[in-house]
Formats: C-alpha cells, structure tokens, sequence
C-alpha cells in the first residue's frame, strides 16, 4: 500500500469518527440534541468507520477505502440537505419530531423529550450551521480521501 492509500486509510477513519465524537460532545457535553434529520446524518459516519476499520483487516483493503468515504460523503450530502432547510431554502421531508426519551411510561417520555426541529439551527459560527459543518467537512474529506487513492506512487 503506498503512503496516499494509508493516508486515505487513516483519514477514512479519522473523519466520521472524529465528527461522531464532536457530535455526541456537543449533545452530552452542551445540550445540542440532535433532531431527526442529526440523526440521518449520524448514521453514514457510522457505517464510514465500519467499512474504514474493516480496510485495515480485510482485503481489498482500497475498496473499504473507497466505500467508507462513500459513507463520509453520503453524510455530507444529507447535511447539505439539512442545512437547505435550516436556511429555508426548502422545505423539510419530515415532521422533525423528537425522538422518545427513556422513561416509565409513554406520557413521562414524551414530557421528558426536547422538542428539537429540524429547520431552526442551534448552534451556528460564522452564519454556518453543525450541519452545514459536516456538510463541508465530510464532502471534503470523501472528496480528498478518493483524490488519494487516484495518486499512483512515483519512485
């Protein structure tokens, strides 16, 4: 493997895990929590570092590559998505309803549950959304880690 396949390698690892990790931080660690389009986004990274882990046990170790930054990249489309809707330039496909939270019954978790919508951002830096961020970052990213894998190793 030449060192822009190991690079690619370690940032098709390196990127859905670390944006999983700012995820759950800014849920657990600021009371971000994440409404239902969060979620859709949430779920490509996992299968990224899935296919990404699996690059680095199973043969053809660039096709995991490949496929993990597919993962990274899907996730940033739907954050492109997401962030239409949070700036109003389209409406959502979804009610952006909470999920349900722990508790005994029916009625304490839906008393107990944020309400989060979907097309209200709740953190922004410089105008951009957390989802406009993984948008941009995830797309980038997939984009860099197949530019990486293209290089052919030059003696």
């Amino acid at each position: 493997m030449n060192s822009s396949t190991a690079l690619a390698q370690r940032l098709a690892l390196a990127v859905p895990f670390l944006l999983l990790a700012g995820a759950y931080i800014s849920e657990y660690g600021f009371g971000l929590y994440p409404c239902e389009m969060c979620w859709w986004q949430r779920w490509p990274h996992f299968a990224a570092v899935g296919f990404a882990l699996a690059s680095f046990a199973i043969p053809p170790k660039r096709l995991w590559i490949a496929i993990a930054a597919g993962g990274t990249f899907t996730s940033g489309a739907i954050g492109v998505f997401h962030a239409g809707v949070e700036y109003g330039f389209w409406e959502g496909i979804t009610a952006c309803a909470a999920v349900e939270a722990e508790g005994a019954n029916a009625l304490d978790a839906i008393l107990n549950t944020p309400l989060i919508r979907c097309d209200v951002p709740q953190w922004t830096l410089a105008g951009i959304s957390l989802a406009g961020f993984n948008a941009v970052i995830s797309i980038g990213s997939a984009i860099a880690i197949w530019v990486l894998m293209s290089r052919k190793e030059t003696a």
